[in-house]
């Protein structure tokens, strides 16, 4: 019979001031402190291609992008993770007391993996609309051309548009960027 152990719950400060010394990174969620596991060639592909197709479009306006190393605070559940990318405006707002933690997103991603992707879709994004400043969430999918899109309408409403295939685009209304899937897709090859 085995033995269930007790998880080690954790103070935000704890993990805070382990993060900072760690080589890796951790997501903090309710007291737990859970690595990030590693992502496959094709999920940096996308991620990176999302983020070169946003900087070439947002070049010289009053936005941040960050790319998979910076954390975003989410308060209302205490929250802290790593979105796969994310727009900011500027000027840029951090964690009070913190330089290196982000709190005013207007738009994240994430690129959906298998052992991530109810979590992305479920917890990670009704944890993501208690932010008042995020307008859109794209989730990307690594294993065919699609991408769900989620646009805020009001403070509890969120409209899905789903795109599919490598003919079709999406567009980003808070930033203004349409993004073909072909380009997005440019360097990944999809299995019949």
């Amino acid at each position: 019979m085995a033995i269930a152990t007790a998880t080690q719950i954790y103070t935000a400060e704890d993990y805070l001031a382990s993060e900072v010394q760690s080589d890796s990174r951790h997501e903090f969620r309710h007291g737990e402190i859970v690595e990030m596991t590693g992502r496959t060639p094709e999920h940096n592909e996308i991620t990176r291609m999302f983020v070169f197709l946003l900087t070439a479009a947002l070049r010289k306006q009053a936005y941040s992008i960050f790319f998979t190393d910076q954390r975003v605070w989410i308060p209302e559940v205490n929250l802290y993770t790593y979105p796969d990318a994310m727009i900011t405006p500027k000027p840029l707002e951090l964690k009070p007391g913190r330089n290196d933690t982000v709190v005013n997103p207007l738009l994240i991603a994430e690129t959906l993996s298998q052992s991530t992707q109810n979590y992305d879709r479920g917890d990670k994004f009704a944890a993501y609309r208690t932010l008042e400043s995020l307008q859109e969430y794209v989730l990307i999918d690594q294993y065919r051309p699609q991408v769900d899109h989620y646009a805020k309408q009001s403070a509890h409403q969120w409209l899905l548009t789903t795109y599919r295939g490598l003919e079709a685009r999406f567009k980003l209304a808070a930033v203004e960027v349409e993004i073909a899937l072909a380009d997005l897709y440019e360097a990944v090859e999809f299995e019949d």
